[in-house]
């Protein structure tokens, strides 16, 4: 399939804009798992998918280097003002449901894949992590971006997208390596 035409149908199921590039063009950053670290999110140590547990840096780099594309999408939510918690919330529902929807329109056309979105992993309602079992569906385990150490925002400048969007939005982004 033509990767105009993944682009399009990210498009087609809510996402603001999508883009394919090689891998090759991926930047790579191992000391954003030092925000990890610091707990900005709040998902450190409490999600199967997040560090420390979603795995070693170099290994989740080479496995993203093992795929030879990657199609990134953003959304873009409206907020009040820039301390709209609740709008971030609901823009970051909104950018999981056009993740799964992306997610169902391409499961078919791009196997084998890996899908990385904003936020990690929320297939569970409540991660197993959170009473020390194990993963309930490791094979539809969800990390973010981030957690595989790539630099979101200038993977929006090498796709064409901008990070910030505009004063009172909020700009989330998904990938699917293939």
């Amino acid at each position: 399939m033509d990767h105009q035409q993944l682009a399009s149908i990210c498009m087609e199921k809510g996402a603001f804009k999508a883009a394919v590039i090689e891998t090759a063009q991926i930047p790579f950053d191992t000391h954003l798992r030092d925000c990890c670290a610091a707990n900005f999110c709040g998902a450190y140590g409490k999600n199967w998918a997040c560090p420390p547990y979603v795995g070693d840096p170099e290994d989740l780099i080479a496995k993203a280097k093992s795929y030879s594309h990657i199609l990134v999408y953003q959304t873009v939510g409206n907020l009040e003002d820039s301390f709209d918690v609740e709008g971030m919330q609901a823009a970051s529902r909104e950018h999981a449901a056009v993740s799964d929807a992306i997610e169902k329109a391409l499961a078919p056309l791009l196997p084998p894949y890996l899908m990385l979105t904003a936020g990690g992993c929320t297939r569970c309602k409540v991660c197993a992590k959170a009473d020390n079992q194990p993963c309930r569906m490791p094979d539809k385990m969800l990390s973010s971006p981030e957690a595989y150490c790539i630099n979101v925002s200038t993977l929006a400048s090498r796709c064409g997208m901008k990070y910030i969007n505009g004063a009172n939005t909020v700009t989330y982004f998904g990938a699917f390596l293939f």
